[in-house]
Parts: C-alpha cells; structure tokens; sequence
C-alpha cells in the first residue's frame, strides 16, 4: 500500500512523502491517527501542495526551536529523589518529571520530545537530548541529588522482650 505522510513518521519518512508500507500498518495504524493518506491519483496531485506548506511550516517551526533552543541552554534542572546507599535511587526521574519541571520554568515542552533512553535512577549529573526539531536538537542538563533517608531506629531484642513481659 502507498501513503502519503501528513506528519513526520520516526523510521519511516518526513511529511509530504510517498511511502510504501504493509496493508496492515497502512490501514491500522496511520490511516486511522490521521498520519497519511492513501496515495490515489488526486492526493498525489495535493502532495505538491501539502510539501510547499510542509516547507513553509517547517521554517517557522525551525526558527521557533532555535529561539527555544537558546532559551534553554542556560536552564539547569534539580530533581531531589530518595536515594539508597550507593546512589541508586528509589524512584525514577522521567522524561514526564522533566517536562512538568520545564512547564513550570516557563517551556511548553512535549515529554515525548525528551529523549531519555531510560528514566534517570542514579544520582548524578546528567545530559539530556531535546529534539525540538528535526534539525535543532537541544540539551539539558539535569542533576539528580539525594534526599535523606530516615531509617526507622531498630529496637534491641533484650528491650522487646522486655515489653512483651
């Protein structure tokens, strides 16, 4: 089956291009997200259309990421987690906890933009990549600090049975 992809696709193609996937992906998956259209003799006429937009659409996003690039570089993000004995953390730090950081900082950031391989689960100082356009790439710099572990006192044997009495 051919498309025609409305929106840039990961692995498979940018917006504007006719591609060529399996029925199934096709027909599940990108035609019901509104991801492509099929690629018939009169959508293949508007994809001269839909590319010129796409071209158009592209440069503003392009100069609006760089502008937030800019804005960006300079922000240091400070997660406080608990933390075990060797810097392992109980908890994780996500691509959704550094969105809502950087939301309440002032950037509207998409969590799905972040990309973190795995959530942050160290202590530590971290850099982290923010695709905010297909060309413009910035990076973050997140520090994960420990938060003090209060560990309930451990009664000694002697003294509970002691009580027990």
């Amino acid at each position: 089956m051919e498309v025609i992809l409305k929106e840039d696709v990961a692995n498979l193609g940018h917006r504007g291009d006719v591609v060529k996937v399996a029925d199934g992906y096709g027909r599940n998956f990108l035609l019901p997200r509104k991801l492509a259209l099929q690629a018939t003799v009169a959508n293949k006429a508007v994809v001269d259309q839909m590319k010129a937009a796409a071209a158009r659409r592209s440069a503003t996003e392009k100069v609006l990421a760089e502008e937030l690039l800019t804005k960006l570089e300079p922000v240091v993000l400070t997660f406080t987690r608990k933390s075990g004995d060797h810097g392992q953390l109980f908890g994780s730090v996500t691509s959704a906890d550094i969105a809502s950081e950087l939301e309440t900082k002032g950037f509207d950031v998409d969590r799905r933009k972040i990309q973190l391989g795995e959530p942050l689960k160290a202590l530590g100082n971290f850099d982290v990549a923010i695709k905010l356009h297909r060309e413009v790439t910035a990076h973050l710099k997140v520090n994960v600090l420990g938060e003090a572990v209060e560990e309930a006192p451990v009664a000694e044997p002697a003294a509970e049975a002691a009580v027990a009495e």
